[in-house]
């Protein structure tokens, strides 16, 4: 009787010991389980298992984190040019000052490894213009090299015209006219809307900021609080510096999507279009809340987690702005807007105010300007631009208030069923 009661209470005892363990265990596997094969949120994994992992803090100097994001900026455009200074730490070590180095002696500055405000500015925003290229910096690149591109952009800004020769292009084959064919009547396509301006592709905010990057480089440098003399270049460099911002991000992100390619992720970003397009409508006629009401409302009725949804819309954000297609952009700049990160509302007071994808609209663009300043004087992480400490205040400057409201019809909502679903590596 003795021997039975003691075995009863060490198997007590186990059970006590290890069930938790277990049940923790499980828990994880479940919620691991659940997010992959689901969207991107990679948020929500990396934080688990940064709950699962963590056995020690590290404690290294703090470095300012302003300059630090500044000289992953530096780090990140000399990579991208040939001078190789390794990992972007932001800490600029041995390799970064001689990256800097081979730089200056490439563009005939004096070799210091130190870079001087004017190379530091015009670096990296040859760099942010190579990025948003697209199809014109890789035919650039194919003829000249990348440190050639920074080549041509030292002499674009000095007023010095290179051109580029073009690939010839294949001859289109000619397709014989029959008689049929040419007598035939056109088909009826029914009532349609009359279109005066041909495809309708709009402006191409692509070849805008190309200009708005080679007249920057032209001024030496992005306008200041201190020389700022006409606001609107001061929106439309900071436009330009928020989109190819935008777009290094979700290429980062996009990087970690396993098993599906880059043209994949396109492809599958364009759905964002065609679901958000009344509420992008809608953008150039009510007025902010209204609009962000209609999106929180397709938020609630998508089926996706917040984290998840965020992070697919970074990456769609990255695709729009890189593909010129701006409903797939101004739709994912709203919904992460409507999740809560309102320093994206910063986005769609530039399309109202520049008419990129928009009705220019500056009564509406204040509101939407407003608010994504306010959250970065609240304290909310920049997500353009960390380095430039004044942004907040060059910004508020730039932008005046212009009064005016829409009206208040509430957009309706769309199905999320043809959303793009992606898995992040962690």
């Amino acid at each position: 009787m003795k021997f039975t009661f003691i075995t009863a209470l060490v198997l007590a005892l186990g059970l006590t010991v290890s069930a938790p363990g277990k049940v923790a265990a499980d828990a994880g596997d479940a919620l691991v389980g659940g997010i992959i094969g689901g969207v991107i949120g990679g948020a929500i994994v990396n934080e688990n298992n940064k709950r699962r992992t963590t056995t020690k803090r590290v404690y290294r100097q703090k470095v300012y984190s302003p300059e630090r994001a500044q000289n992953r900026e530096v780090q990140t455009s000399l990579n991208y040019f040939g001078f190789p200074a390794g990992t972007p730490d932001g800490v600029l070590g041995r390799r970064s000052r001689s990256a800097i180095s081979q730089y200056q002696a490439h563009l005939n500055y004096p070799i210091t490894g130190y870079l001087t405000p004017y190379e530091r500015d015009f670096l990296i925003g040859s760099y942010h213009r190579a990025i948003s290229g697209g199809a014109v910096t890789n035919q650039q690149i194919a003829t000249v090299g990348t440190r050639g591109l920074l080549l041509q952009y030292r002499d674009q800004a000095a007023g010095v015209t290179t051109a580029v020769t073009p690939a010839p292009a294949a001859p289109e084959a000619v397709q014989p006219v029959t008689e049929a064919a040419a007598t035939s009547e056109p088909a009826d396509t029914g009532t349609a809307l009359p279109n005066f301006l041909g495809g309708g592709d709009g402006l191409s905010l692509a070849s805008h900021c190309n200009t708005v990057s080679l007249l920057t480089n032209t001024n030496g440098g992005f306008t200041t609080v201190s020389n700022m003399a006409d606001p609107n270049v001061v929106l439309n460099e900071q436009f330009c510096l928020a989109r190819t911002y935008a777009i290094a991000n979700g290429e980062e992100m996009a990087a970690a999507v396993q098993g599906v390619g880059t043209n994949e992720i396109a492809a599958q970003c364009q759905a964002f279009g065609p679901v958000m397009k009344d509420h992008v409508a809608a953008l150039s006629l009510k007025p902010r809340d209204a609009v962000l009401q209609g999106v929180s409302g397709f938020v609630l009725t998508s089926g996706m987690a917040p984290q998840q949804l965020a992070a697919t819309s970074k990456i769609c954000l990255s695709v729009g702005y890189r593909t010129d297609d701006m409903d797939v952009a101004i739709g994912s700049a709203l919904l992460l807007t409507a999740l809560g990160e309102q320093v994206y509302g910063e986005l769609m007071g530039h399309h109202l105010s520049q008419g990129f994808g928009a009705t220019r609209r500056g009564d509406l663009a204040f509101d939407w300007y407003n608010s994504a300043l306010t959250a970065l004087e609240s304290g909310q992480p920049a997500v353009f631009a960390p380095g430039q400490p004044e942004r907040v205040v060059l910004l508020r400057s730039a932008v005046s208030p212009t009064g005016g409201q829409a009206g208040t019809m509430t957009a309706p909502v769309q199905p999320a069923s043809a959303l793009p679903n992606f898995t992040v590596k962690q």
